[in-house]
């Protein structure tokens, strides 16, 4: 019921046209963080690129899974694993192991510390990242055609066991659904702004780039329904 983290498909899977649209994308989502958000750490921008590009080869293997198949094992939650579980899962590890700036990374369905950093990569913690996330939050109501998604945490050198929220640089969260979004939170200390922001991006053009549709995102004080 654990995944290796390599990157592999356990199904094959074709993702049709997304990998040549993968320059575009990385370019459209770097302009914003850079230029419209303030982040100059550009191993951090790289970092977020990548989630972003597991993002995309997400969306692509939604729309064409048609038989949700189980795997036959359960994942460290217990819950029973789809082949959309695992495919997924590798599909953000391998985002994250051609971006070159992750050291450690686990998920939900690689519960564990798993060395992501490319054979050439100094063993200095100073320029890089370790992230956890969960590829499919959600894949329970698959058959129902409800809208899932992706979570992730960045934090900053090796390693996600014993790590708080706000030792974070980053986090995100991944909707599919009639749109592809990608709802990105910085703290302050990782953009110019002086403050914490929270924004989201639409994957837009044949999922050849990402625009920005929300700017700022906040909780109201109080409601009734957050959604």
């Amino acid at each position: 019921g654990i995944n290796d983290g390599s990157g592999h498909r356990c199904h094959e899977h074709p993702y049709t046209g997304i990998d040549d649209a993968a320059a575009k994308r990385i370019e459209s989502l770097s302009a914003l963080l850079s230029g419209t958000y303030g982040v100059a750490d550009a191993r951090l921008i790289t970092a977020l690129c990548a989630l972003g590009e597991g993002t995309a080869h997400i969306a692509v293997l939604m729309t064409n899974y048609v038989d949700h198949t189980y795997a036959g094992s359960q994942n460290a939650s217990g819950d029973e694993q789809l082949h959309l579980d695992i495919d997924c899962d590798n599909a953000v590890f391998a985002a994250i192991r051609q971006s070159g700036v992750f050291a450690i990374a686990a998920s939900e369905e690689t519960p564990t510390e798993t060395d992501t950093s490319p054979p050439s990569h100094s063993s200095s913690e100073d320029n890089v990242f370790s992230v956890g996330f969960d590829p499919l939050d959600g894949s329970s109501i698959i058959d129902a055609n409800f809208s899932v998604g992706s979570i992730f945490g960045i934090w900053p050198g090796r390693g996600v066991l014993n790590r708080t929220g706000r030792e974070q640089v980053a986090a995100a969260v991944s909707l599919y659904g009639p749109r592809t979004t990608l709802c990105i939170a910085l703290p302050a200390k990782t953009t110019d702004r002086g403050r914490p922001v929270v924004f989201e991006v639409t994957l837009v053009k044949n999922r050849t780039c990402w625009e920005l549709s929300r700017d700022a995102i906040t909780i109201q004080p109080a409601g009734k329904v957050f959604a």
